[in-house]
C-alpha cells in the first residue's frame, strides 16, 4: 500500500503545470518515472512499462517541490505554543489577551504576532503590568524586531525599559532566550512543523534561526527529520566557530543523508518597517531626525563580507530600507561577496539594476507586501524608492526567490505565490499591480528544480491547475501528495 515513506517509481497520468512543462509538446497526461531519487523519464501516459510503487494522479497537476527561502525555524515551530496576537487592535487589547495565558514550562507567558504600528495607543509598562501582574510576560512583535515585556520579565532577563519595549539587538536576545527550549522539545516541534509544511508542498527551507544550527540539524536528521532539504545560516557571533569548523556554503552537513547543507552568513543590517527602524532615505513621520537604524555600520559590514568571502561563505544580507540596501550593495561591490539580499522592501531605482549586475539573488516575501500596505501608507508615504519590488527585479534581470519569513507570515508557499500574483488578499484592489508576477514567474521563484529528466524527484501533486486557479484557490491550493527525492512525505 502506498503511504508516507514509500519510494515511488512512477507518477502516472499527471499533467505538468510548473517549470518543466515548456519541454512538453502538449498538456496531455504523462507518466513521470523515478529512480535513485531523480526523474529518469517522462513519457505519454501508458507508453512505458510501469513497475514498483506508483501514484495514479488521475489527471492532477504536478509542479516541482516548493522552497521557502526565509524561515526562522525554531521560532516558527514554537509559534503554535504561544498566544496569537495578530488580531489585537490596541495595546490594551493585547495586554488583556495575555492576562489569562498559561505559563510555558520555563515559567514565561509568551505571545506573538502583535502589530503596534497600527494601534491608536502605544505599548506601555503600566498597561502590561496592570493586565499581567507578577507573571513574567513576553509579547513578540510580528516582525520580531521588537518585544514588549512586563516588569517581572524585564527583571528576569536583566533589561531596563521605561515603556517595556526592547528593539533590535535587545529584542533578538529575548527571542533567542525564549526559543532556547530543551533540544528534544524543540526538535519535536520542528519535526511536526516540517510535516505540516510537507502537506503544503514544501520540500526545502532556508533556516535563519538565530542559533548554532550545524549541531541542531545534525541532531534532527539523526532523529529522523526527513521532510525537507535544509540550508542553514550562520550569524556573525558564530562566524569564527563556523570557520574553525570548516563550514563552507553549499557543502553537505555530515550524517544528514544529504538533506542538510551549509547556507550563508546572515547579517542583519537594519531594522523593520513594523518597528519603524528600517533605514530609509527620508525620515519617519513625527521626527525629522529619524531615518531608521543601520545595525551594521558600512565599514563593519565590509569587514564581515571580506571574512566571509575568504572563508568560502556566501552572505544573506537583511536589508529592508533603501539606505540599508544601498549600503549592502556598496559592501558587495568592494568585497565581491556572493549570496542574497533578504527582504529588499524599499529599493532605490538605481539599485534595482545594481542588484542584477552584482549577481545577487533577491529573497522577498510577497505576503509582507499585502500585510504591510497600510503601514507603508502611514510610515513610508514620503519615501521615493520602489516599495516591495518583484516584477521590477525580474525586468532588470535579477534572480528572485520567494519565502515567508515564518513566523512573521505563515509558512505557506501557495499564499506567497497568490500574494505575488495578485498583490492583495482581501476585497481591495491589487496594491501596486505593476509589481505583480505571473503564475509562471512566481512558481519559478519558489522552486529549485524542474519537472524534467535528470532533476531531483522533489514533486508536488496539486488538485487544481495553478495556471487557471482563482485567487482563493491558488492561496489554498489542495496538495494531494508531496515527494522528496521520490519518497512520499505527504499523501492525502
Amino acid at each position: 500500500m502506498t503511504e508516507v515513506g514509500t519510494h515511488v517509481s512512477v507518477i502516472r497520468n499527471a499533467r505538468v503545470a510548473g517549470p518543466g512543462r515548456e519541454f512538453l509538446v502538449d498538456d496531455e497526461p504523462v507518466d513521470i518515472h523515478i529512480d535513485g531519487g531523480r526523474i529518469v523519464d517522462i513519457a505519454p501516459a501508458g507508453a512505458l512499462p510501469v513497475g514498483g510503487e506508483t501514484i495514479d494522479a488521475d489527471g492532477a497537476w504536478v509542479v516541482p517541490g516548493l522552497w521557502d527561502n526565509h524561515v526562522h525555524t525554531v521560532q516558527w515551530a514554537l509559534a503554535s505554543e504561544r498566544e496569537q496576537l495578530g488580531a489585537a487592535v490596541s495595546a490594551v487589547d493585547a495586554a488583556s489577551r495575555m492576562a489569562g495565558v498559561a505559563p510555558l514550562a520555563d515559567g514565561r507567558r509568551v505571545g506573538t504576532g502583535f502589530r503596534d504600528a497600527l494601534w491608536a495607543d502605544s505599548p506601555s509598562l503600566q498597561v502590561l503590568d496592570a493586565a499581567t501582574g507578577d507573571e513574567p510576560t513576553y509579547l513578540i512583535n510580528a516582525d520580531v524586531h521588537s518585544v514588549w515585556l512586563n516588569s517581572t520579565a524585564l527583571a528576569r532577563e536583566g533589561f531596563v525599559s521605561s515603556d517595556g519595549m526592547l528593539r533590535e539587538e535587545d529584542a533578538f536576545e529575548i527571542s533567542k532566550r525564549v526559543n532556547a527550549v530543551e533540544p528534544v522539545h524543540g526538535d519535536l516541534a520542528v519535526r511536526a512543523a516540517g510535516q505540516a509544511a510537507a502537506a503544503r508542498g514544501v520540500t526545502g527551507i532556508v533556516d535563519f534561526d538565530m542559533a548554532w544550527n550545524a549541531d541542531a540539524w545534525a541532531r534532527r536528521a539523526s532523529a529522523g527529520f526527513n521532510t525537507q532539504r535544509v540550508e542553514f545560516a550562520v550569524y556573525p557571533a558564530d562566524l569564527a566557530r563556523a570557520i574553525a569548523s570548516g563550514l563552507r556554503t553549499g557543502e553537505v552537513l555530515p550524517e544528514t543523508g544529504g538533506l542538510v547543507r551549509v547556507g550563508s552568513l546572515k547579517i542583519i543590517t537594519d531594522g523593520s518597517l513594523g518597528t519603524r527602524t528600517a533605514a530609509c532615505s527620508h525620515a519617519y513621520p513625527g521626527d525629522a531626525a529619524d531615518f531608521g537604524v543601520l545595525n551594521i555600520p558600512p565599514a563593519e559590514l565590509i569587514g564581515l563580507l571580506t571574512e566571509a568571502v575568504g572563508s568560502g561563505l556566501a552572505v544573506a544580507i537583511h536589508a529592508i530600507g533603501d539606505r540599508a540596501v544601498s549600503s549592502a550593495l556598496d559592501a558587495v561591490t568592494v568585497t565581491g561577496a556572493s549570496g542574497t539580499i533578504e527582504h529588499a522592501q524599499l529599493v532605490r531605482h538605481a539599485d534595482l539594476a545594481r542588484l542584477a549586475r552584482l549577481g545577487l539573488a533577491v529573497s522577498v516575501q510577497p505576503q509582507h507586501a499585502v500585510d504591510d500596505r497600510d503601514l507603508v501608507k502611514q510610515y513610508w508615504a514620503v519615501q521615493t524608492a520602489v516599495g516591495y519590488p518583484m516584477a521590477s527585479l525580474l525586468r532588470v534581470g535579477a534572480e528572485l526567490r520567494l519565502g515567508s519569513d515564518a513566523p512573521v507570515a505563515p509558512l505557506e508557499p501557495w499564499q506567497a505565490i497568490a500574494a505575488a500574483v495578485h498583490r492583495t488578499n482581501d476585497e481591495r484592489e491589487p496594491w501596486h499591480p505593476e509589481e505583480r508576477l505571473s503564475v509562471d514567474e512566481a512558481l519559478a521563484a519558489s522552486v529549485r528544480s524542474a519537472v524534467r529528466p535528470g532533476e531531483p524527484a522533489d514533486l508536488v501533486l496539486c488538485a487544481a491547475d495553478p495556471q487557471d486557479a482563482d485567487p482563493s484557490m491558488l492561496r489554498a491550493m489542495p496538495v494531494l501528495a508531496t515527494l522528496l527525492g521520490g519518497s512520499i512525505t505527504h499523501l492525502t
